[in-house]
């Protein structure tokens, strides 16, 4: 029965690679093999480090195809995207960071941005990273804060006063010596995985790694 309603949807719905939106076979796979084979990958992931969080992997470079399918995903209501970004994070998190997490967790949206877009991009992306893990993502911050966005702020100084104070912790028992995953989708100065990473550690965790869907070129 699963089988022939995802049939039928395919049918109704024809799915699309999520970046060059060309027809692909399967629902449960939005990406097609000429995108599977030419993406920007990051060598090792293209591991950056933080002032608060000890690294941070992205499985692509925030170019071409890759930022028109985030905008889209963060902008344009394709929520339906976070599987295909799920797969691409977990397979950089198992080539990087297996075995130096505790809990997976996301960068959240504060209430009045969660309202504005109907979803929260970065929860659908930590548990469908999670899932793809075998693992749960579980809240560890709140966002208290509507920050303007960070990327209408400008230079590296005035993106962390931006954020600066824009969280808490969710649940400080949860986090007590743990070494905390934070999952965001596109990570340019660092300055919100920072800030979020910051507060993980002043709230109890041990350390705090970070795994992004894309990251700038140097």
């Amino acid at each position: 029965m699963g089988r022939l309603i995802s049939g039928l949807l395919d049918l109704l719905f024809p799915p699309k690679c999520a970046f060059c939106r060309r027809l692909v076979k399967s629902n449960n796979n939005l990406l097609c093999p000429a995108c599977r084979a030419n993406l920007p990958y990051t060598e090792d992931g293209g591991a950056q480090h933080g002032d608060f969080f000890r690294l941070c992997v992205s499985a692509l470079y925030y170019e071409d195809r890759v930022r028109e399918a985030l905008l889209r995903y963060k902008f344009q209501g394709s929520s339906g995207y976070a599987g295909t970004f799920g797969r691409l994070l977990a397979d950089c998190i198992r080539a990087n960071l297996r075995g130096q997490y505790d809990l997976i967790s996301w960068v959240p949206l504060s209430r009045e941005r969660l309202r504005e877009r109907g979803y929260d991009q970065a929860m659908l992306l930590a548990q469908a990273a999670a899932l793809e893990l075998q693992d749960v993502a579980v809240s560890t911050l709140d966002k208290v804060r509507n920050a303007e966005k960070q990327s209408g702020v400008g230079s590296a100084e005035k993106r962390r006063a931006n954020i600066s104070g824009a969280y808490r912790v969710a649940d400080a028992e949860l986090i007590q010596g743990r070494r905390i995953l934070l999952i965001d989708d596109i990570v340019t100065t660092g300055a919100t995985l920072s800030e979020c990473a910051r507060t993980l550690l002043e709230g109890g965790a041990s350390q705090v790694v970070c795994a992004t869907v894309a990251r700038g070129r140097d």
